[in-house]
């Protein structure tokens, strides 16, 4: 299939197409990201209006909306700026429709004296008597059907109104075609899904407030559609990925074994068996795309570095990618002692290296000298190249997109990738946003690792916080003090940072204060980040930036201002910098009160429990996807109609079948394959359709 389906031409035409919009309105609906007839099918009614007729408005408790058929009374015409209203009666009481702004003939015309209408609108209580403002509806008797008994409620901006939106929407599913099935014919009977077409027109014509529930069966199915597809598009990148075969690495576990017995401890259960998956794949000849998922503390660098020492010992090399300068040579200076006792040589390549020294290092790493690098973005560079690189670790910070992985993989050939991330996410939202890849968790601690003592205080107890500080200071342990991101201007993140920074020097003396932000030249940064390691300053005051990958074994204490407005996984995050050493660490969370009702469950929650999956959990639940990851910088994929808080079973679903359609059909030429294309067409995955048609 080279082109789109000449079914689906209508909606994937200009808004202008669809009945009551022109350019104007095309404009204005562009701000709700919709662009083609296809987008207003997407865009479902959020609630609906009961418009069911009633007899009378006696017994309601208002404000309620309500129908119902009256005679028309005395009309009112304003004196000077008031309303005009109109009594009316309906077959037990009286009330009153008015009107601002509006013209007596108009008025006149449309409820003349003694007729009977069906009105339907918002009636309210105003000076005991109660009245309906603007009615939505004035109709005479034999129009009433025009009034559809539920009337759908759809998201609107400046300058839409809903009467315009259910047009357009009636214009769209006119112009949707009835097309073959793409979901699998069990999946599709067991959950009880309606057709495509079938639920569309379900969908925009809800015969109740459950029908706009995610859990209907017209809207699950069109929510289903959409993680279809996109679960598709992930294993067909996937399954291209893989394609581009791998080599297949197998070592003799000989370094590995000197890595193990230099350790002081022994690694965990967990640790045992990510590496155990990890050697699998990089010993099969299809590459390795894997997650490794672990709380703060949970070993991820061993089993990494476990990692890269197969590559080594099948004769090839090995490198890992951090997002800073900072995290890099912090990976360099964990990975350096256990790479010496496998007897390896470990290099760093940062942004930093200039001239010779950076040159030897190229030829070094061309050569096949260098067993392991460690680097920032700086390894994308053209010059940087590699004898035989056969694993890539990333740091996940960055985020990598697929196009940077597939980019480090053509450093060698089939290079295995393994992405970590110190983010704890829930598993619904990890097969949402690395749905491509196998997912290896580390849910257990190493042993050694002491609990954190995590306590809250008001921000009124500031000196008391200061004057403790000053003594466990000088009984010679370190502390973190982290300010908040204000506003996301880095500026005014930068004064809170400077002024407590400024506070805590002119309380504690000068010399036993550091301070490290986003905003300052990076030797600036490492040198702050060197001396507070050293043990030179007591305190390191901080933005965000040491919310990752920071070691300092000697620091126990981390004071967080505002805790209350960061999410749930940053604050798990941050205080995950503390307890590395032998000293019982604690976490002090310093809010502003009065704290709400959430902000107390947040920060409670944290108090009970250093679980990064139940905090992730716990997160998701109460901020949302979007919050969670922040959609900006997430590579979540953008939903139109599936939620994936309430509906992360059905991600699960549409994973093993996209998977199970490919591994039958990889080319999807069979009747469901070719529907399935139908359903990549209509989701706009071009980048899916490219990956089947070049497959």
């Amino acid at each position: 299939m080279t082109g789109r389906p000449e079914v689906l031409f209508p909606l994937f035409a200009k808004l202008e197409t669809l009945p009551g919009i022109g350019q104007k309105t095309a404009k204005t609906l562009e701000q709700l990201q919709v662009f083609l007839p296809r987008d207003v099918l997407f865009m479902l009614p959020h609630a609906v209006i009961d418009r069911r007729r009633r007899k009378t408005i006696l017994g309601l408790t208002l404000p309620a909306t309500a129908t119902v058929e009256v005679t028309v009374g005395r009309h009112s015409p304003p004196r000077g700026r008031g309303a005009y209203r109109v009594q009316v009666s309906d077959e037990e009481t009286t009330f009153e429709l008015v009107f601002f702004h509006a013209r007596g003939d108009y008025i006149e015309r449309i409820l003349p004296t003694g007729a009977r209408r069906l009105v339907s609108g918002r009636l309210e209580h105003f000076d005991g008597q109660a009245q309906m403002p603007h009615p939505d509806h004035v109709l005479p008797l034999e129009d009433a059907d025009q009034i559809p008994l539920f009337e759908p409620v759809y998201p609107l901006s400046v300058g839409l109104s809903q009467k315009v939106m259910a047009r357009a929407a009636a214009g769209a599913l006119a112009l949707a075609p009835h097309l073959g099935e793409w979901i699998d014919p069990q999946q599709r009977a067991s959950a009880g899904w309606p057709a495509w077409h079938e639920a569309l027109v379900a969908a925009h014509n809800p015969d109740g407030s459950a029908a706009v529930q995610p859990r209907d069966a017209a809207r699950e199915r069109l929510a289903y559609d959409e993680l279809l597809a996109h679960q598709l598009t992930l294993a067909l990148a996937r399954a291209r990925e893989r394609k581009s075969a791998g080599q297949p690495s197998r070592g003799d576990g000989a370094l590995r074994a000197k890595v193990l017995a230099a350790l002081p401890y022994v690694p965990t259960g967990a640790q045992l068996r990510a590496i155990g998956e990890i050697e699998t794949d990089i010993g099969e000849a299809t590459r390795m795309i894997r997650l490794l998922q672990g709380d703060v503390g949970a070993g991820k660098t061993l089993v990494a570095l476990l990692a890269l020492l197969i590559a080594v010992e099948a004769g090839g090399q090995g490198v890992m990618m951090a997002p800073t300068e900072i995290l890099a040579r912090q990976h360099m200076e964990g990975l350096a002692p256990l790479a010496e006792a496998a007897g390896v040589r470990l290099e760093i390549l940062t942004g930093r290296d200039k001239g010779a020294d950076r040159q030897r290092k190229l030829d070094d790493l061309r050569g096949g000298a260098i067993d392991i690098l460690v680097g920032t973005h700086a390894v994308f560079q053209e010059s940087v190249q590699f004898h035989d690189l056969r694993v890539a670790i990333v740091d996940e910070q960055h985020r990598f997109g697929v196009r940077q992985r597939l980019e480090l993989g053509r450093k060698g050939r089939g290079v295995d990738m393994l992405v970590m991330t110190a983010t704890p996410i829930p598993r619904s939202l990890s097969m949402a946003q690395y749905g491509d890849m196998d997912i290896s968790i580390l849910d257990e601690k190493p042993p050694g690792r002491k609990p954190i003592r995590t306590t809250l205080a008001a921000s009124d107890r500031l000196d008391e916080v200061i004057a403790h500080l000053d003594r466990a200071t000088r009984e010679g342990r370190q502390a973190y003090w982290v300010c908040p991101l204000v506003e996301e201007s880095e500026r005014v993140d930068l004064a809170s940072a400077e002024e407590r920074f400024k506070v805590l020097r002119a309380r504690l003396g000068e010399g036993r204060v550091g301070l490290v932000h986003g905003q300052m030249p990076a030797e600036a940064k490492d040198a702050a980040m060197a001396a507070f390691q050293r043990g030179e300053t007591d305190i390191l005051v901080a933005t965000t930036v040491i919310e990752v990958g920071v070691n300092v074994p000697n620091a126990s204490i981390m004071v967080i201002e505002r805790a209350e407005i960061f999410g749930l996984a940053q604050l798990h995050q941050l205080r995950g910098r503390v307890g590395r050493g032998p000293v019982e660490s604690t976490c002090l969370m310093i809010y502003q009160p009065p704290l709400s009702e959430t902000g107390l469950r947040r920060l409670s929650l944290l108090r009970e429990t250093e679980d990064g999956f139940r905090i992730a959990e716990a997160d998701l639940e109460m901020r949302g996807a979007g919050d969670l990851i922040g959609t900006a910088q997430s590579g979540l994929p953008r939903f139109r109609i599936a939620d994936l808080e309430t509906q992360s079973d059905l991600i699960r679903i549409a994973q093993t079948d996209a998977r199970a359609l490919l591994a039958r059909d990889p080319d999807l030429t069979s009747p469901r394959g070719r529907d399935a294309r139908v359903l990549l067409w209509l989701m706009g995955q071009d980048e899916a359709i490219r990956l089947v048609s070049v497959g």
